[in-house]
């Protein structure tokens, strides 16, 4: 017998008869013996409608002016998503014949802090569930929400249903917490830029981690952290298609061959700026980057050119794209403080980016990226690097041809 955490997002829960064929799912693992806990997201396209409600309910009567509704009472509309979908799937599995209840955040519970609309897990209690679990009872969960202090309703943010599902299997001590999509697995780019992509069967947590980071969007980043922390096997399986087999996520001594580049990723949600004949001296970095953080913008590459004269500088760095308006109002407003000459910003950039775990013993690996890159006459802006990711910046009308040029170059393309 195992103990399993079955997750199922927007998509898999569309409609009533999608809940149902997750019910024959859940049944299948309830047949083979297992312990069952299921973690779900609110039917697709319900939790933009309650913050639509949100937004406009929040207006003054007539007045057209966007408001920001309370957030307690915005995480209370929004997390009710869940516990409808919740509800649904557990009346379906007891149509079945399968033992079953809804839980919510606040009942497992599942603590979290106080930021409302971004909450993150403190702890999560799950004794009586698990006592349920020992009776054949399966827990439906409502995914994306919990309890802040004050037994506040607080909901966990975009994506926050993989998170919840993570956490509840690290706390429930699960064999393996299985994250059901519209996918079929982590492929090794993009497939609708290359027909050539194929499926991975082991992906380690550190290379998952970068692809949720760089553009990827299979899995929320922050579960891949709690997966990772945790030790928490995760496999990605499709609702539609789960005899694929799926990908899993695993610890990096679980993967026996380690190739150098597992696999390619990009994201066009980048903008560039770039501050002119910057005083090279002690204090200017705290006083470009500091009113940045102070504005909310997170700040990605940055490059730094060497002077020449040793009293001015050029420096470079990236931010996402819908942040850059705010940059560079913040850059401005602190010009005197950091006493730049000239200001220029390109929204028209993009980022790809190769990673894999193999990089550590493979060395070349980056140099096979320039000289692919130059090769298709495509000029490199910024590069940024770690232990297991190479990272460059692009212009974004050449995203494709790199992807696809990369994929090759490094041996990735399906046979």
């Amino acid at each position: 017998m195992s103990k399993i955490v079955m997750k199922f997002g927007g998509t898999s829960v569309a409609d009533l008869e999608r809940i149902r064929n997750v019910a024959k799912l859940v049944k299948r693992e309830v047949s083979r013996g297992n312990q069952v806990a299921v973690v779900v997201s609110a039917m697709a396209g319900e939790t933009n409608k309650l913050i639509g409600w949100c937004n406009e309910i929040a207006k003054a009567p007539g007045v057209n002016v966007p408001a920001i509704p309370d957030a307690r009472e915005y995480d209370s509309v929004i997390a009710s998503g869940e516990q409808v979908t919740a509800g649904l799937l557990a009346i379906a599995l007891l149509a079945v014949e399968v033992k079953s209840r809804s839980w919510l955040g606040w009942q497992v519970p599942i603590k979290t802090t106080a930021i409302h609309g971004s909450a993150r897990i403190i702890d999560i209690v799950p004794d009586e569930m698990n006592a349920c679990l020992a009776q054949g009872e399966v827990a439906v969960v409502a995914g994306f929400q919990g309890v802040a202090p004050g037994n506040r309703v607080s909901t966990l943010g975009r994506g926050g249903s993989d998170t919840s599902a993570v956490a509840l299997a690290a706390a429930l001590k699960a064999d393996i917490c299985d994250i059901y999509t519209d996918v079929d697995g982590v492929y090794t780019t993009d497939p609708r830029i290359t027909s050539r992509a194929h499926r991975l069967e082991k992906v380690a947590y550190e290379e998952m981690l970068e692809m949720a980071s760089l553009g990827a969007k299979v899995l929320q980043t922050r579960s891949v952290e709690m997966a990772m922390v945790h030790r928490v096997p995760v496999r990605v399986l499709s609702t539609f298609a789960p005899e694929n087999g799926g990908t899993l996520v695993c610890d990096e001594e679980d993967i026996v061959e380690k190739n150098p580049v597992t696999g390619i990723a990009y994201t066009r949600d980048e903008a560039k700026i770039t501050l002119l004949r910057v005083p090279d001296q002690p204090g200017v970095a705290a006083a470009i980057f500091g009113p940045l953080a102070d504005a909310g913008v997170n700040v990605d590459m940055i490059v730094q050119n060497i002077s020449e004269d040793g009293r001015r500088t050029d420096l470079t760095f990236t931010v996402p794209r819908a942040e850059l308006d705010r940059a560079l109002e913040a850059v401005r407003k602190a010009a005197p403080q950091i006493g730049y000459k000239d200001l220029i910003s390109d929204a028209k950039v993009a980022k790809v980016s190769i990673i894999g775990i193999g990089m550590r013993a493979h060395p070349g690996v980056a140099q096979t990226m320039f000289k692919t890159l130059a090769e298709k006459g495509i000029n490199i802006q910024v590069i940024s690097t770690s232990e297991i990711k190479v990272s460059v910046l692009i212009p974004e009308d050449y995203v494709e041809l790199a992807v696809r040029a990369l994929h090759s170059a490094y041996d990735l393309d399906a046979a």
